[in-house]
This record gives structure tokens, sequence and C-alpha cells, in this order.
């Protein structure tokens, strides 16, 4: 493993020491990252919300996205989830009918989300405290091929990206959190297409366990 790396017994990867960057999430961050994809944004909430229902069969009744960014997700729900909540660390507002949420571990909601997040958090320990039936995820497939390879890949992005998945180590963490993996795809990469032959995007939902 590379420098300031270290591959943990669940096989996630951690950025050891870093400088966090969770100051920049701000109005400014979203509005320059997000607003400027067009069509794509809306697009991509639209996979990820049919993807879901045709995933649990049907439609929640609530639904909490953590890290709404420009609330294009909940945009989408909106259209289908009497409930719909958000939480985001920027001060961009949540969409009309939306609800913010500040403890995303507080109340109860049916399906958590969470795209391009979680790999975020300095601790991700939360995850076993979230209170829901399905957690909903998507992040950066980390292959980790080499060292080589991961130093060099794209999505490393040193202290931002603190945390490294792929489906099997993602997949033992969420069991030491209390969730059991329901299905795992690459389906986002029909929009945020691959660099090589490799899938870019790795998307889980997860359902909680019997305590």
């Amino acid at each position: 493993m590379i420098d300031n790396y270290e591959i943990l017994e669940n096989g996630l990867i951690k950025q050891l020491e870093f400088i966090s960057k969770i100051q920049e999430y701000n109005f400014q961050y979203v509005d320059e990252r997000y607003n400027k994809y067009g069509d794509k944004g809306p697009q991509m909430a639209g996979l990820r919300f049919g993807y879901l229902l045709g995933i649990l069969g049907f439609t929640p009744e609530s639904i909490l996205d953590v890290g709404y960014g420009n609330g294009d997700f909940l945009k989408v729900c909106k259209q289908g989830v009497d409930k719909c909540y958000g939480n985001d660390i920027s001060e961009y507002p949540v969409p009309n009918g939306v609800e913010f949420v500040k403890d995303i571990t507080e109340n109860f909601y049916e399906v958590i989300s969470m795209f391009d997040v979680l790999e975020h958090f300095e601790d991700i320990s939360f995850v076993k405290n979230l209170k829901c039936d399905y957690v909903y995820i998507s992040l950066p497939w980390c292959h980790n091929f080499s060292d080589e390879w991961f130093e060099n890949w794209k999505h490393r992005r040193p202290d931002e990206h603190l945390w490294h998945f792929n489906q099997k180590s993602i997949e033992k963490f969420f069991n030491e959190m209390g969730f059991d993996m329901v299905v795992y795809s690459d389906i986002e990469d029909t929009i945020r297409k691959p660099s090589d032959e490799h899938p870019n995007i790795l998307t889980c939902i997860f359902k909680k366990g019997k305590s």
C-alpha cells in the first residue's frame, strides 16, 4: 500500500493523515460542481430513483438524502415519495416541499440515500446508528489492482476521499454495521462512463438486518 494509506481487515482502504476539505463544501462548491452538468443531473436523479423502485418493488413512504448537493434527486423523489428529507453541510437550500434534517441518526426513514458521500466522512461508523429499513449508496469503485494503479486513480483525491471501497469491502463493512446487501451494480456507468474497461461507480442497496 502506498504511503499514508492502510488496508483494514475488512478490506476498506483508509487515508491515515489528512487536512480536511470539509469547509470547501459550501454553496459556491455545490453551485459550480453540480449545476454545470445541465440535463445530466436530472437524468442521473431519475436513474437513481428508478433503480431504487425497481429493486424494492414499491415506493417508500419516506426518504432522507444525505449530501443532497443541488437537490436533483430529492426533486425526483418528491414526485412519488410522501415524506422527503435532506441533509447537507453546504448552505444550498433543500427543494420546495423537502424538510432539512440536521441530525441524520435521530429519526427513522424508510430509505436513507448517500450518493458520492460516504467516502468523505472522517468517521464512517455512524452507519450503525442510522434508523432505516434501507441504505442506498453510490461511490467510486476502487479495484486497487496495484499500488501504481491506486496512486494514479482519478478518484483517489487525497484529503477529500478518505475511504475507498469495492463490492466485497463495502459489503463486509455494512455487515459490521448491521446491514445486509440486497444488490450491487455499476448502473451509474451508463451516464458516468468509465475511462477504461473496469466499472467506475459502485451502487449498493442494503437492508437493515434483524437484531
